[in-house]
């Protein structure tokens, strides 16, 4: 009988189920493999949560600088950027929808009823905004975060409605406009109590602005990434979006809130404090450049969706979209000019932008075309950036600091209302380019003269007297 020797022992292990030494060590092999893969995602989600780190100290440190965490401007910087997130989240959406899905006559029509129904009731409560804020305790933040949830409510209702036909879509949109105004309202009256005296109230805003750019810009291609499911998906991000936004808005530092020693201020005679004829002026060119960027909006939309230019009759939401993106650009630029510009006299600026503004209205009229478009939505953005930063600087000037803020808040007003006489403008005329184009340049011509005649009202050579 022969003896089995080591292979013949191998041989039976396998035999009878055995692992091998190569099979015994397979598991081994496989949890090294799982470990280092495991090391490896880690030192990967260490580096992606260093590099988010990274970004959010250092965007923490711009918006904090040179005085403005101790002060409270932060905060208003960074509810600013979930502002201009928001908003343009639903540019986006309804900007496939509100425009292009209806009838061009139908949409006319219901805009048209709705701006006229929400302008009147707007005109009545907006110039007691500021009185109200300044009597109210906590008045400025929970109203900023009112404009904010009310936004977020709508956006909510208007991502149920914006596949259907439900009337609903249509005030809903105009009733996130009028909040979206009413916002700025509320905000020109709480900067002045945030602002940093190293900054000062020109610097403060210009910051604000960028801030609402860099916003918009991030905010964009996330919307449209979710407008690829449907123009609700972007409505819903939206709702998040001013979610967040009223949480910042309650969260707005207190000094937000506080109106000692301050007074209501008049644009005309009265017992009040009378705002000076040079701010006066600057109010009187700003009316004019929202009034033309109000036009802009609702009738370029309608104009080159019911008559695009040639070749681009497939593409109409692309060419609004050029249109849009020339005007963005405006503001961006306007914005950068008026923080380099700065040994420019802000009332010349004012005057300058209002005539470059009626100048471009007037060649898009008269040589209509695509380069001719997008020029006057370029125009329109630097002037309207400049032209608000000058009525900034004018302000600070020229107004005491115990009624700057309720100067603030009615000139606000002032510029939104003729926003909203602007778009209801863009929605009567017809759309014939030169006709329309033409009697907003006219428009702008009449208040140039205005403006000029009332130039030679001297202006107080420096602030008005504390009293």
């Amino acid at each position: 009988m022969s003896r089995a020797g080591p292979g013949d022992g191998a041989a039976v292990a396998r035999q009878d189920g055995g692992m091998t030494e190569e099979q015994q060590a397979a598991p081994g092999r496989l949890r090294g493999a799982a470990t280092a893969t495991g090391r490896a995602l880690r030192r990967g989600g260490t580096g992606s949560t260093s590099a988010a780190r990274y970004v959010y100290r250092q965007t923490r440190r711009a918006t904090q600088a040179n005085g403005a965490g101790d002060s409270g401007l932060s905060r208003v910087i960074e509810l600013h950027a979930f502002n201009a997130a928001g908003d343009a989240a639903v540019a986006i959406s309804l900007a496939g929808t509100l425009f292009f899905q209806v009838p061009t006559g139908e949409a006319r029509d219901q805009v048209a009823l709705f701006l006229g129904l929400t302008m009147l009731p707007f005109a009545v409560v907006a110039p007691l905004i500021g009185p109200v804020l300044d009597r109210s305790s906590h008045g400025r933040r929970w109203a900023i975060g009112l404009t904010m949830a009310l936004r977020g409510f709508l956006c909510w209702v208007m991502s149920g409605q914006v596949n259907g036909d439900s009337l609903l879509l249509f005030p809903a949109a105009l009733g996130v406009l009028v909040a979206s105004k009413a916002y700025g309202v509320t905000r020109a009256a709480a900067v002045p109590r945030v602002a940093p005296p190293a900054l000062g109230l020109v610097k403060t805003n210009s910051r604000i602005s960028i801030a609402g750019i860099v916003g918009a810009s991030v905010s964009a291609p996330l919307a449209v990434l979710a407008s690829l499911a449907g123009p609700e998906w972007s409505l819903r991000y939206a709702f998040l979006v001013f979610v967040g936004a009223t949480i910042l808005a309650i969260l707005l530092p207190q000094r937000v809130d506080e109106a000692a020693g301050e007074e209501s201020a008049r644009l005309r005679g009265g017992t009040r404090a009378r705002v000076p004829a040079v701010v006066v002026r600057g109010l009187r060119c700003n009316s004019g450049l929202r009034i033309l960027s109000g036009f802009l909006t609702l009738y370029m939309a309608f104009l080159l969706r019911d008559k695009p230019f040639p070749g681009w009759e497939d593409r109409p939401e692309l060419l609004l979209g050029l249109v849009i993106g020339s005007a963005g650009l405006g503001n961006a630029i306007g914005i950068g000019l008026g923080s380099a510009l700065r040994n420019l006299r802000p009332d010349v600026v004012v005057v300058l932008a209002l005539v470059a503004d009626t100048a471009a209205a007037a060649g898009a009229a008269l040589f209509y075309g695509l380069p001719t478009v997008l020029l006057l939505g370029l125009t329109a953005g630097v002037c309207q950036a400049l032209g608000k930063l000058s009525l900034d600087a004018l302000i600070q000037d020229q107004v005491p600091d115990r009624t700057r803020s309720s100067a603030f808040a009615r000139s606000e007003t002032l510029l939104q209302l003729s926003w909203v006489v602007g778009g209801f403008l863009g929605i009567a005329l017809p759309l014939i380019p030169r006709v329309g184009l033409g009697v907003a340049a006219l428009i702008l011509v009449a208040m140039s003269v205005w403006v000029g005649l009332g130039v030679r009202e001297r202006a107080p050579a420096q602030p008005a007297p504390e009293q």
